[in-house]
């Protein structure tokens, strides 16, 4: 789970308000990828859906679920991060979290130098092709401006 000699301030890392908000989502992947049973990943849909609509939300949990797939594929499933469920640490980051949401934050805003050497920390020096696809395909659907306000709902009108 955590290792509390590499935690960082998330201020300090100078995400966008939608990059801040995955990091509740990845925590409970997270935690359902190291604890089965406690099916988190249910947690982690509903999260998404309550901070950006079903709409935006439940999408950006599946491709984040996707990305985070193929990450813990290429790293053993090696992946340090920080219980959801504490409090106390939640303004905080591992290396491995600040390092994921560093190469989102660079995929989205397609600064392509940026992108490429955070892929190379979140996959230990590897170019895997199947996290830079997961990565681009989250990029391409979440740009940066866009998602990060909370959408209006849907209305349904009669016409005649």
């Amino acid at each position: 789970m955590k290792e509390p000699s590499h935690e960082a301030a998330l201020a300090a890392h100078g995400f966008d308000a939608f990059e801040t908000g995955l990091l509740p989502v990845l925590r409970q992947f997270l935690l359902c990828h190291e604890t089965p049973e406690s099916q988190a990943w249910q947690r982690a849909y509903m999260v998404a859906a309550e901070r950006w609509g079903e709409a935006i939300g439940l999408p950006a949990a599946q491709a984040l679920m996707k990305l985070l797939r193929a990450v813990l594929d290429c790293r053993d499933g090696r992946f340090t991060f920080i219980d959801p469920f504490d409090l106390e640490l939640r303004g905080t980051v591992t290396a491995d979290e600040a390092a994921l949401l560093q190469m989102l934050h660079h995929m989205r805003r397609d600064q392509t130098p940026g992108a490429r050497e955070a892929v190379a920390e979140v996959t230990g020096g590897k170019m895997d092709p199947h996290v830079i696809r997961a990565g681009l395909a989250f990029a391409h659907r979440f740009s940066a401006g866009q998602a990060a306000a909370r959408p209006e709902a849907p209305r349904l009108r009669v016409v005649a």
